[in-house]
């Protein structure tokens, strides 16, 4: 746990009793603040007060005595309108804040510089922050990892200068975080999404756009008209760190035929950095994509530690890596060897370590297994993959799935629709040799695919499931794939994507003859 000084001695307003809420009430008393706790839910303020949080019904309380509003990332803050909590808080002055904010707050108290990496995007942000704690971890860091990807911001251990921060930030987050300064920001991509709550996909970028706007160092794709937007504000600021999945990109950080390099052609040098071609855990270009981010985020992160090495004569408070990140002293001499170089015309050498790094780096990436219901290879029936994609709950994530395979696709796909239909995925139609149709969504999404791909009305996943590897063990192709990737949200027959993917992942278990793959 973070106790959170910075309230210390003063009363604090917690609203939303979830995971953060009572994550962030804990940190506050434990750091010396008095807590005043609700939440609409009874069944949650019952759980809280059994926790030994203290509630008061916040409709009845005296807001002149509070220091701040810590609001749930799940409550509205602005549309479709502010919650009534948000009301009462700016109707007496009181600024309303997340638990993001109060691990900000605590860093900049505690150890400014301690390494914090913070990501973004509308897809691929947990299995991106995942795969970067893998990899500073594969490297003897000492990493945190946490935020909207599974464990609460302040449940993990205090920032301090040899650890690690590696956190997921969702919009709702990011919203509550105004003093937000990463050593690296980084956005993956922008695609609507949750314009229910940011009103507009605009309001919806400009928010996402604050990871990078005040980071020490910022890494942002090049894949979508949003982020390119984003790059040209960067780079009035400063030096950005950019990547891209697209054939025709040739600077920065970038991917051809599977093999990920860095191209400097200001200073001009190139070098190939690890080849995941054959890396099952990063099949198709949205895990390429999250694998050009993580090799950024080291990058990026090299350069703010020699930024940090070359401001402060003395010793910096970051524990440096033997393999990935130069010491102090090594920087300094390369730095003085590099500027002697500059004064003489000759361009300096490659460093002499560079191989032995990619060879680090190159078995990181392999070692990396992926997360749970992202693209997750669950088993085999033979030829027949089955892949567990149950997190693609929008139409872009099940584009990225869709695209992923050369074909003979057997497509489950529906659940409760977001809106806007499945036309965007028309160009990956031809690789699916037949789809299955759940959920809210199996009438609208079949009017779609009228005389375009064949289909069935199977309703329930356990009818999908059942037909789809039926049908895909009939098939004649070299691996056909029982893709479960619902470019749908679970509510209408799940709890949430979690329950609906390990649903398949049973059902695919009891089919006779499955091989399955071991979970982590």
């Amino acid at each position: 746990m973070i106790p959170v000084t910075t309230f210390g001695r003063r009363t604090v307003a917690v609203f939303g009793l979830g995971r953060s809420g009572l994550s962030a009430a804990r940190a506050l008393l434990a750091g010396g603040a008095a807590v005043a706790a609700w939440d609409d839910s009874e069944a949650r303020r019952k759980e809280a007060k059994v926790a030994g949080i203290p509630l008061l019904d916040l409709t009845e309380a005296d807001w002149s005595g509070f220091a701040a509003l810590v609001l749930s990332p799940g409550v509205p803050l602005t549309h479709p309108e502010p919650h009534w909590v948000v009301k009462l808080a700016h109707g007496a002055g009181v600024e309303v804040i997340g638990d993001v904010e109060l691990f900000c707050r605590e860093r900049a108290r505690r150890s400014r510089h301690a390494p914090f990496v913070a990501i973004t995007g509308t897809n691929g942000k947990s299995t991106t922050t995942a795969l970067i704690a893998h990899l500073l971890r594969s490297d003897r860091r000492d990493v945190a990892v946490g935020g909207n990807l599974g464990t609460p911001i302040l449940d993990l251990e205090p920032p301090a200068g040899s650890r690690f921060h590696v956190i997921e930030l969702s919009s709702f987050q990011i919203d509550l975080t105004p003093s937000l300064r990463p050593t690296v920001g980084v956005l993956l991509n922008i695609a609507p999404d949750h314009l229910d709550r940011h009103g507009s996909i605009e309001n919806y970028a400009a928010i996402k756009e604050r990871v990078v706007r005040n980071a020490e160092q910022c890494c942002v794709s090049a894949d979508d008209e949003y982020c390119r937007a984003i790059i040209e504000r960067c780079r009035q600021r400063g030096f950005v760190h950019v990547f891209s999945t697209r054939e025709d990109f040739e600077e920065g950080y970038h991917i051809a035929e599977g093999r990920i390099r860095c191209d400097d052609a200001r200073h001009r040098w190139a070098e190939e950095l690890a080849d995941i071609s054959g890396i099952g855990s990063l099949r198709g270009l949205h895990n390429a994509q999250n694998a050009l981010a993580a090799v950024c985020v080291l990058g990026a992160l090299r350069n703010a530690f020699a930024k940090a090495a070359r401001s402060r004569w003395s010793k910096p408070d970051i524990a440096l890596s033997r393999r990935w990140f130069e010491s102090e002293d090594d920087y300094a001499r390369r730095f003085a060897r590099r500027f002697t170089q500059r004064l003489m015309g000759r361009r300096p050498a490659p460093p002499n370590d560079a191989a032995r790094r990619r060879v680090a780096l190159q078995a990181a990436l392999a070692s990396f297994r992926g997360l749970p219901h992202r693209m997750e290879e669950i088993g085999r029936l033979g030829r027949v993959l089955f892949i567990n994609d149950s997190k693609a709950t929008n139409v872009d994530s099940a584009a990225k799935a869709l695209s992923s395979f050369p074909g003979d696709i057997f497509w489950i796909a529906g659940g409760r629709p977001k809106g806007g239909g499945i036309a965007a995925l028309a160009p990956s139609f031809p690789r699916i040799a037949k789809a299955y149709l759940i959920g809210e969504a199996a009438a609208p999404f079949a009017a779609e695919l009228d005389g375009k791909v064949a289909f069935e009305l199977s309703g329930t996943l356990a009818v999908a499931c059942a037909a789809a590897a039926r049908d895909a063990s009939r098939s004649e192709g070299r691996e056909p794939v029982v893709l479960l990737s619902p470019a749908c949200a679970s509510y209408d027959q799940f709890g949430n994507f979690e329950e609906r993917g390990e649903a398949f992942r049973r059902l695919v278990s009891e089919i006779p003859g499955v091989e399955m793959n071991r979970p982590d």
